[in-house]
């Protein structure tokens, strides 16, 4: 007797895409971070670290939108070679009859 196969290709693929969201936040807003109070140290102002921060958060949900929108775009590929995989069957089967 067979063992059975467990499929865990949707479980990692949830957990790949919580990671990339994790580490696609946090780069960008510790680097800037860090840009921001090496040039307050620098420059002796006080404001330039604040300011880069929120600089970081804008690219971090612009990272995280952007990988939204190739996750959201693979299901729409597939319901759409479904349908039309449909569409060639249903047509076969109406010119047999």
């Amino acid at each position: 007797m067979r063992k059975r196969k467990t499929d865990y290709r949707p479980v990692q693929r949830a957990m790949a895409m919580i990671s990339q969201f994790g580490i696609n936040m946090i780069v960008p807003i510790c680097l800037m971070s860090a840009l921001g109070i090496w040039l307050d140290e620098k420059l002796g102002t006080s404001y330039l670290m604040v300011v880069l921060f929120f600089v970081g958060a804008i690219a971090g949900f612009r990272n995280v939108y952007i990988i939204m929108k190739s996750f959201w775009k693979l299901p729409e590929k597939e319901k759409a070679k479904e349908s039309k995989e449909r569409e060639q069957k249903d047509a076969g089967k109406n010119q047999s009859t």
